[in-house]
């Protein structure tokens, strides 16, 4: 009898498949804000898998350079997040990334426009798209309320919404440069579109058909230089955590920020709105919409089909639904599926597409060696040390050296 049992207990451990006990992933990824939202959507996985994902976020700032230092030293997560463009072009190159091409579900499941900033010139795949986010304007409407003021249909009527509010001793806008990235990738790229054009138009000026210098630019880099009288006093000195806060708390009535930023203010006390930061009287309003994330493997992992079985997942509607379920609100599914989304804030954040020609973050898809160059340019502008005309003008320069080498 005791044989028979040892045998019996033998064979249903030889049915239980290997990795439903012993595999542990691990994910690297910059969204050190989502550790418990993503740890609820692993934990979905690893009920219907057995398969273990540990979430390892980097600190946003320095993620690229800590991702690479971990591949290049043989560390790498097995699992990861992937900028979208170069960036993630970059790390497929290098031989970090896997071919991610032929995942069951990702040709058929998502539009080639949400493929594409994941996808090498051989039309190849380096990692599978996981959410887009929007840039948007935050608003205090019971500021605005008590102030006797409307939502900005035109850039001249948001400079006089910041002017009105400023008459009444209220700070304007909560953005500040201390961390220098959001000033770029928040505020400048998502007005940008409002004076160069969506995607048509900047492939022109990747191209070189069109220049870095040009009015259009210089008008873009004029009306970011007029928004300085509206900051905080010490703006210099406010990082981003800081612009959260003063929002959040109500010492300014208005925040650019980005979609991401929704689920922070679910307990302030105020009520609160969102609008697209319009374009000046005449032009059309345009939003930046962009690919944010994606998720491929690391090409060193020990487990290539179980980091290959949970990009299938993510391609599926059941994955990508489970997904919408735990990410926080204003990180928006790619899928090609309809996916309902429950927060208020972020469907009226999404709303803000309708109608509106989107593209994403201007120097991302070819141009990420001009994000240093302009972002210390935007700064110069908002202390004064540098015209829109002078701007335009170093960063068309930094570009044309970068192209001649």
């Amino acid at each position: 009898m005791k044989k028979f049992l040892s045998v019996l207990m033998v064979l249903m451990l030889a049915a239980v498949p290997a990795f439903a006990s012993a595999v542990t992933l691990t994910m690297g990824s910059w969204r050190a804000d989502d550790v418990a939202q993503m740890n609820d959507l692993l934990a979905v996985y690893k009920e219907k898998t057995g398969v273990e994902i540990i979430f390892q976020p980097i600190n946003p700032p320095e993620y690229n350079a800590t991702l690479r230092t971990q591949l290049d030293g043989g560390i790498g997560p097995d699992l990861m997040y992937a900028r979208s463009y170069a960036t993630g072009r970059d790390l497929y190159a290098a031989g970090y990334f896997i071919d991610c091409t032929d995942v069951p579900g990702l040709k058929d499941n998502f539009t080639a426009s949400s493929l594409e900033p994941w996808q090498n010139e051989d039309g190849s795949m380096f990692a599978v798209p996981f959410a887009a986010v929007s840039h948007v304007v935050y608003y205090n409407m019971d500021l605005f309320a008590a102030n006797g003021l409307e939502v900005p249909a035109t850039w001249e009527e948001f400079i006089a919404v910041c002017e009105a509010l400023k008459a009444a001793g209220i700070t304007p806008l909560a953005n500040g440069v201390k961390d220098e990235w959001d000033i770029l990738e928040c505020f400048f790229l998502g007005m940008l579109p409002n004076y160069v054009g969506g995607a048509a138009e900047r492939a022109k000026y990747e191209s070189g058909e069109k220049a870095l210098n040009d009015e259009a630019f210089v008008a873009a880099y004029t009306d970011f230089a007029s928004i300085a009288p509206y900051l905080d006093a010490n703006f210099s000195t406010v990082d981003y955590n800081d612009s959260q806060m003063n929002f959040a708390l109500g010492r300014a009535a208005m925040f650019m920020d980005g979609s991401w930023t929704c689920g922070t203010y679910g307990d302030v006390g105020f009520e609160w709105g969102v609008f697209a930061l319009p374009a000046r009287e005449g032009s059309d309003t345009r939003v930046t919409f962009h690919p944010d994330m994606a998720i491929t493997a690391n090409t060193a992992t020990k487990y290539p089909e179980e980091a290959m079985a949970f990009l299938t997942w993510l391609c599926s509607v059941e994955g990508a639904t489970e997904a919408s379920k735990v990410l926080p609100a204003g990180f928006f599914p790619m899928i090609n599926a309809v996916i309902e989304i429950e927060e208020p804030h972020a469907n009226a954040i999404l709303a803000l597409n309708e109608g509106k020609e989107t593209d994403a973050r201007f120097i991302w898809p070819a141009m990420m060696d001009l994000y240093a160059p302009m972002n210390q340019e935007l700064i110069k502008l908002l202390k004064g040390e540098v015209t829109p005309r002078q701007a335009a003008d170093a960063v068309a320069a930094v570009w044309a050296e970068l192209q001649a080498k």
